[in-house]
C-alpha cells in the first residue's frame, strides 16, 4: 500500500468536483488506456481461503491496484483515490464504495476488473457530487451563523445519515463520516484545522463500528457541532502576493556585470558610453507625428546625425521625414532649409550673425526696403 495514497486523509480542496471536472463519457476508454491497465493479473485457480491465495492478494494483486491509483491520480487527480474505498472490510475500512472491495475479491479477469475499477470510480464520484449539492442546500454563511444555527445543525444532520445509509455503518464507516463533517465546514468558510477539531468535540467518541447511530446521538453531535460555530472560525484570506520591487531587480542586474572584466578605455576621466539608452528609449517612445523641430519649426522631425543648418543657428540633431534635409512645409521656403525664426532673423546676437556694412545696418524704426537695405 502506498501510504500517501490513502483516501481517508484526503481534503475538500483534493475532492471537490468544482475543482476537478471530469469528462464521463471517456473515463471507459481512459480507464483502459493506462500503463496499469494492459498488465492486469489474473486470479490463480487455487482455493479461495489458502495462504497461497492470500500470499498473491496481497503481493501480486495488490501491488496492481496500487499501480492503477497511481496512474488514475496522474491523470485525474487525487480525488480518484476513493475507488477502492469499499465498505466494511475492503482495502480501506468503511468507505462508501460497493463496486470495488479488496484484490482478492475484485481481481478477477482483466476484463471484468476493468470494469469494476470503471464502476467504483464512477461511484465514488457520484458520491462526491451528491455531497457537493448538500453542501450548498441552504446559502450558509459563517458571518451571519448566530441566525442560522438552525440551518447549520439541519445540514450536519442530514450528512451524518447520508453517511451512515451509504457506508453501512460497517467497519470504521465514522472515519468518512468525520471526513465528511469536516469537508461542509471548509466548504462553507471554516478553516479545516478549526473544522477538524470542531467535529471530533462534537462527535466525542460516540460512533462505533459495525453500530448505526442513535437518533437522539445523531440530533445531539448536529446541534453541538452548530452551537460551538463562531464567525471567528473563517478561514484566513491569503496575503496578496507583494508588488515586484523593481529597484531590487535592477540593483541584483548590476551586481551580476562581470565589471572588472569590462577592458578599460585607456584614457582619462569617464568612461563614454556607446549608447546612449535613454535617449534611444525616448525617442523609440514618441511616436514621429508628436515630434517637433527646432524653434520656429513646426514640421515634423526625426532624429540623425547632428548638421548645422543656415537656418537655425546651431547644431540641430534633425533633419527632414524621411529624407536627409528638412521637407518643405506649406509657408516655407524652398531652400533645403527652414526659416529662420522672428527671433533670430531681428534680434540675433553678434555672435549669431556676420556684421554688414554700417550703411546696411538697420536704425531704430527703419523700414525694410525689398533690397533688404533700411529706407
Amino acid at each position: 500500500m502506498i501510504p500517501d495514497f490513502v483516501p481517508g486523509t484526503l481534503n475538500w480542496g483534493d475532492v471537490n468536483p468544482a475543482l476537478h471536472p471530469l469528462d464521463e463519457a471517456a473515463l471507459a476508454d481512459t480507464v483502459r488506456s493506462l500503463g496499469p491497465a494492459r498488465r492486469v493479473p489474473t486470479r490463480p485457480d487455487i482455493p479461495f481461503a489458502g495462504p497461497a491465495m492470500s500470499e498473491w492478494s496481497h503481493g501480486e494483486a495488490r501491488s496492481w491496484a496500487d499501480a492503477m491509483s497511481y496512474a488514475l491520480v496522474d491523470r485525474y487527480g487525487p480525488w480518484t483515490l476513493g475507488w477502492r474505498w469499499a465498505h466494511d472490510e475492503g482495502d480501506f475500512d468503511g468507505g462508501p464504495v460497493g463496486h470495488w472491495c479488496c484484490p482478492r475479491d475484485s481481481v478477477t479477469t482483466p476484463d471484468e476488473t476493468l470494469d469494476r475499477v470503471e464502476a467504483a470510480l464512477r461511484e465514488w464520484r457520484e458520491w462526491l457530487e451528491f455531497l457537493a449539492r448538500c453542501f450548498d442546500t441552504y446559502p450558509l454563511e459563517l458571518a451571519d451563523v448566530d441566525e442560522q444555527r438552525i440551518l447549520w445543525e439541519r445540514t450536519a444532520r442530514s450528512l451524518i445519515l447520508h453517511v451512515v445509509d451509504r457506508t453501512g455503518c460497517g467497519s470504521g464507516w465514522y472515519g468518512h463520516c468525520r471526513q465528511v463533517l469536516t469537508w461542509f465546514l471548509d466548504h462553507r468558510g471554516v478553516a479545516p484545522d478549526v473544522a477538524g477539531d470542531l467535529v471530533d468535540q462534537a462527535i466525542g467518541g460516540r460512533f462505533h463500528s459495525w453500530t448505526g447511530p442513535r437518533t437522539p446521538v445523531v440530533d445531539d453531535i448536529a446541534e453541538r457541532l452548530a452551537l460551538s460555530l463562531e464567525p471567528a472560525d473563517a478561514r484566513v484570506p491569503a496575503l496578496a502576493a507583494a508588488p515586484p520591487d523593481h529597484l531590487r531587480r535592477w540593483l541584483d542586474l548590476r551586481a551580476s556585470v562581470a565589471w572588472d572584466d569590462v577592458p578599460d578605455s585607456g584614457g582619462p576621466g569617464p568612461v563614454v558610453p556607446l549608447r546612449d539608452g535613454a535617449a534611444e528609449d525616448f525617442r523609440d517612445s514618441t511616436p514621429p507625428s508628436t515630434r517637433r523641430g527646432p524653434r520656429g519649426c513646426s514640421a515634423p522631425w526625426t532624429c540623425s546625425a547632428p548638421t548645422r543648418s543656415a537656418g537655425h543657428g546651431s547644431t540641430s540633431p534633425c533633419s527632414a521625414v524621411g529624407s536627409g534635409t528638412f521637407s518643405t512645409p506649406p509657408g516655407h521656403r524652398r531652400s533645403g532649409t527652414l526659416p529662420p525664426s522672428r527671433r533670430e532673423a531681428g534680434n540675433a546676437t553678434a555672435s549669431n550673425r556676420t556684421p554688414g556694412p554700417a550703411s546696411t545696418r538697420a536704425s531704430p524704426g527703419a523700414r525694410p526696403t525689398t533690397d533688404g537695405r533700411s529706407a
